[in-house]
């Protein structure tokens, strides 16, 4: 082989055309311009569960549509519809921001998702600090949203705008969906994503997210995430509230009933009493095991961080076990029910629980329904009382599960190798994150969770953060990871 045959060789495999150390230069040396972009979209109070905030919404859309067409991508920006208010009336939903950078056929092509929106937040709810107003203390970068999830979808965008400044060529096309109302539920997001199926996804290899944590100190890559079935169980009895005192030992009460049947959801040791729940999880394999045994987590730590003095299981892998792959009852609050300070001596007519199912691979939420439904019908009916049961299902949200084996996680490998200088974990979610189950069912496009955020970060918690490290060394890793994705083969 000649001399001009290795060189063209050497370009097609990309041996000598990536410029690591040029790119992450430059993020280096523009450190505090990328921190200063940060300060100015945390500044945007984008809560999008309030609708009076919905200008500024809006503003946080049209920044984020804005930044992205400044660094030359082709954006638009997509009306999803409005949302039903309560009192009847409706309001505009924030329009979904994409863009598109490049188009190259012969390139891999990876659409990154993420949102702008944020939780509430209030000085007075406990923050050290102005939650809109980037504060940096010892490293760390404080404020709502700023892991949660402005700050890695700027990382992104940063990615991208590093590539443009030093004039090299991006290794694959990239293309970008960022929502405002993920927070809320991703309003009209699925229906969005159904309608470009066929069009702004038709070309996408692979979807990336980035709307997650690290496990512990160690860089985490995440490959499943929990579902969540969401319920609420009403028991009505007396046509108004009564006095305890008057009517107390008369009637039977919807609160006693309520209580009751909530008492038959889990046992004390956690084991969830619905027929059929736990039956329908897949056994852990031996394969499984030894990968959570891998994984960096400190049980100590863990207890400390959340303030007990015991732990449902004592043992590393059986406490990663029920917080990812296995189904969990939790029992979220009583609605109807005396709950400010002080007494107040009412029997409630009518008492509403709300409960949720965390669900797992192999659990169908049409099916969960039908189970929990049936399952409280039948214990409230050997109360015998005259009082009225309804139990709904408000949400059925689907797990997601990813092949930890997939090139994408392979290429996540590499990346985190040659900026982080570890072997990343790989490990699943406890929570939900519904649009990387759209996305699978949808597109049929294969999805990977790729995080830049600490496991201490404080998501939709007071004094939220991201640390300045993770920030900026997490712009390098998706610059390196790009790379990596480019060399994935092409079949």
């Amino acid at each position: 082989m000649n001399s001009i045959s290795v060189f063209y060789l050497l370009l097609w495999t990309g041996v000598s055309s990536f410029k690591f150390e040029d790119l992450a230069q430059y993020v280096s040396t523009h450190e505090e311009d990328f921190i200063e972009t940060l300060r100015k979209w945390i500044a945007v109070e984008s809560d999008s569960s309030d609708i009076t905030k919905r200008s500024d919404l809006d503003r946080m859309m049209d920044m984020t549509a804005e930044k992205l067409r400044l660094i030359g991508g082709r954006v638009e920006m997509i009306d999803v519809g409005a949302q039903a208010l309560p009192n009847g009336s409706t309001i505009a939903l924030p329009k979904v921001v994409t863009a598109q950078f490049g188009s190259d056929p012969s390139k891999r092509t990876v659409c990154v998702y993420g949102h702008v929106d944020v939780q509430p937040a209030k000085k007075e709810d406990g923050w050290a600090t102005d939650p809109y107003d980037l504060t940096e203390i010892n490293g760390n970068l404080y404020g709502r949203g700023a892991s949660d999830n402005k700050g890695p979808v700027l990382a992104w965008i940063h990615t991208v705008e590093v590539y443009k400044a030093l004039n090299i060529e991006l290794p694959v096309n990239v293309k970008f969906i960022i929502e405002g109302m993920e927070e809320t539920g991703s309003n009209g997001l699925d229906e969005m994503i159904v309608a470009q199926k066929d069009t702004f996804f038709s070309d996408v290899d692979y979807i990336i997210i980035s709307d997650c944590v690290w496990l512990s100190k160690r860089p985490a890559m995440t490959y499943g995430t929990r579902g969540n079935c969401y319920f609420f169980a009403e028991v009505e009895g007396p046509k108004k509230d009564l006095h305890s005192g008057v009517y107390g030992g008369t009637v039977i009460e919807p609160m006693t009933d309520l209580i009751g049947i909530l008492d038959k959801l889990i046992s004390p040791s956690g084991k969830i009493l619905i027929p059929g729940i736990r039956e329908a999880v897949a056994p852990l394999s031996d394969e499984e095991w030894k990968m959570y045994q891998d994984i960096e987590f400190d049980v100590e730590s863990y207890k400390q961080e959340i303030g007990v003095d015991e732990l449902m299981y004592s043992n590393k892998v059986d406490l990663l076990t029920h917080r990812w792959r296995y189904p969990t009852v939790s029992i979220h609050g009583i609605e109807g029910a005396f709950s400010s300070s002080g007494s107040k001596t009412v029997i409630p007519a009518k008492v509403i629980a709300k409960f949720s199912i965390r669900q797992v691979p192999n659990m169908d939420p049409a099916m969960v329904e039908k189970q929990v439904t049936e399952y409280l019908q039948s214990v409230f009916a050997k109360r015998k009382s005259p009082n009225k049961l309804n139990v709904t299902m408000i949400i059925g949200a689907k797990p997601w599960l990813a092949d930890p084996t997939h090139p994408l996680f392979e290429a996540g490998k590499a990346a985190f190798k040659r900026v982080f200088d570890v072997e990343p974990d790989l490990i699943r979610e406890g929570g939900t994150i519904p649009v990387a189950r759209t996305f699978q069912d949808v597109t049929g496009k294969s999805i990977i969770m790729l995080p830049i955020g600490g496991f201490d970060d404080g998501l939709h918690s007071q004094n939220e953060k991201l640390s300045r490290h993770n920030y900026i060394e997490g712009t390098k890793l998706f610059i390196a990871y790009l790379h990596e994705v480019s060399q994935i083969k092409k079949y």
